[in-house]
């Protein structure tokens, strides 16, 4: 009914404010401790991280360096996604951060984490989360490989 609480099973439940916590494209290194503070929530049962890192190799070539660039509509489109996520899952807390710039092998290019009431929903939600941003949020990976071939790499 229209004006009453939302109920909750639990005394220590209660409506969580804006679950999503950090939402960032930037230039500067990313920090795994970051992101797990942000998505820290007492109500919660699992909190599911993803990190992408750098690979030295890509399709059988060795990769020598990699730049990443958005088009300036990255961080709302990665807004949209997130706001999918919370629609489909019971997330308490979410993050997502990308790298941008040049990037050395073994660079952490994006972490995405999730927090629901239970381990299951975490791993769903995140899955979803960096499988549509990698998809969906206009960020492009350029790759130059040892042999001097490159290579653009982005969403769709």
């Amino acid at each position: 009914m229209e004006g009453m609480a939302p109920h909750f099973d639990h005394p220590g439940e209660q409506a969580a404010p804006d679950p999503i916590r950090l939402l960032e494209i930037r230039d500067a290194p990313l920090s795994i401790d970051e992101v797990f503070r942000a998505v820290g929530d007492d109500a919660t049962g699992g909190t599911t991280l993803f990190v992408g890192t750098v690979r030295n190799h890509d399709g059988g070539a060795d990769v020598d360096s990699l730049g990443y660039s958005c088009h300036p509509t990255a961080e709302a489109e990665m807004r949209r996604v997130a706001d999918r996520v919370i629609e489909k899952y019971p997330v308490r807390a979410l993050a997502a951060v990308h790298r941008v710039g040049d990037l050395a092998v073994g660079d952490l290019a994006v972490i995405v984490a999730v927090s629901c009431p239970h381990r299951g929903e975490a791993f769903e939600a995140c899955r979803m989360l960096i499988d549509d941003l990698k998809h969906e949020v206009p960020i492009w990976k350029h790759q130059t490989f040892s042999n001097g071939t490159e290579e653009w790499v982005g969403a769709c």
